[in-house]
């Protein structure tokens, strides 16, 4: 599955997307009742945003995505932060029910799916997740904050326009952040068997130029990237539709459905 997240798009991922705050770590610890015997499977993983704090909760974490980039950034992370018990694997949620004999001896108190959900089948994933988990332990779905570009602000919108004219195309997708999506992924847990818990976090940060550019460019695929030479050019059109404004403020939500089964 190739998702574009590689070369400098990986650079810029790890740079510039949010980390996760301590509270919506503590909601995953709690809900599932994770403990030191515990293995977690994060799938989607990308540079280890989710899969590194909760690895300081549990016995060690899987970190599972389709880019070998994004793994390698990850791993780097996990050194900087002198992590250990994270072991990085290249592929996607269909490499589930492998991980699932793999590891059937040991215990997996939960898969998680942070930011990343909206490129999966919902429900098979939902599905196959859940037959490996153990009792009390689930499914958790986890995003952080709606695109830069689809805020209720009017940097936002300023800087939607700027993308659209400059991409050619309407942006519309909210990558999972939206209320139906998220509804449709409680409806589908809840069909399975699971008591679910819907609970967010909400956090303000206060944002520069260059951290709006940087998390546009971790969004785009890898031959969307503006070359090396041209992104002077594009941070000041950036910055010509947003004005003279040096700073911005944003209110990100962390929406976490955590799917628990008996």
């Amino acid at each position: 599955m190739e998702l574009g997240f590689s070369g400098d798009v990986a650079e810029f991922y790890q740079r510039y997307r949010h980390g996760y705050p301590a509270a919506a770590i503590d909601v995953l610890t709690d809900a599932f009742q994770l403990s030191p015997e515990d293995l977690v499977v994060d799938l989607g993983c990308g540079t280890g945003q989710l899969t590194l704090p909760i690895a300081t909760k549990v016995r060690g974490v899987i970190g599972v995505d389709p880019e070998p980039d994004m793994l390698i950034r990850a791993r780097q992370a996990a050194d900087e932060a002198n992590i250990t018990n994270v072991s990085w694997m290249l592929g996607t949620d269909t490499d589930l029910p492998a991980l699932g004999r793999l590891f059937a001896d040991r215990p997996i108190g939960a898969v998680t799916i942070a930011q990343a959900l909206h490129w999966m089948p919902h429900e098979e994933l939902f599905r196959s997740s859940l037959s490996l988990v153990r009792a009390g332990g689930g499914v958790a779905v986890v995003t952080n904050g709606v695109p830069l570009w689809l805020q209720d602000t009017d940097w936002s919108r300023a800087l939607r326009g700027c993308l659209e004219q400059w991409l050619r195309q309407p942006l519309t997708s909210a990558c999972g952040t939206d209320q139906q999506s998220q509804r449709r992924y409680h409806e589908a847990l809840s069909r399975l068997g699971c008591d679910v818990l819907s609970t967010s976090i909400e956090y303000a940060l206060e944002l520069g130029l260059d951290d709006i550019v940087g998390g546009v460019f971790s969004a785009l695929p890898v031959d969307r990237l503006p070359a090396p030479e041209a992104r002077p050019a594009f941070f000041d059109r950036v910055r010509e539709a947003l004005g003279p404004q040096e700073r911005f403020s944003e209110q990100v939500r962390v929406a976490i459905l955590a799917g628990r089964v008996a």
